[in-house]
């Protein structure tokens, strides 16, 4: 595996459990749809952070088109992220976390690749 993909796996598994983390404790007090969607901002933070430090170190971007680059990918993420989630939570009737789980790996991979070759092109 490369260097790149290690460190993308960590810091996905970071953003991943905090995100889940956050979502466990929102989704006590609002619906879990919005629960999916706090989740996600405050693991945005955790994501950015460690793919321009340790994933995408050698980013041929600034920071900031980075940023711009990666809120877009990661945008297009959380919405299929969402639709997945509703549709397995609501349609199917799944259990929220094991839903949320399955929607947040089917967005992975897509962010992985637009950040790869766009928001953090090198």
């Amino acid at each position: 595996m490369s260097r790149s993909g290690f460190w993308f796996l960590v810091v996905g598994s970071s953003a991943a459990l905090t995100h889940m983390l956050v979502f466990s404790l929102a989704q006590r007090a609002i619906w879990p749809e919005l629960a999916n969607a706090v989740g996600f901002v405050v693991a945005f933070c955790v994501s950015f952070a460690g793919h321009r430090r340790l994933s995408f170190q050698d980013a041929g971007t600034s920071v900031r088109q980075s940023l711009g680059r990666f809120a877009l990918t990661a945008l297009l993420g959380f919405g299929s992220n969402e639709l997945v989630f509703v549709v397995l939570l609501r349609g199917l009737h799944w259990p929220s976390l094991l839903a949320l789980f399955v929607a947040m790996v089917l967005a992975a991979a897509q962010t992985f690749l637009f950040s790869r070759y766009w928001a953090f092109k090198r």
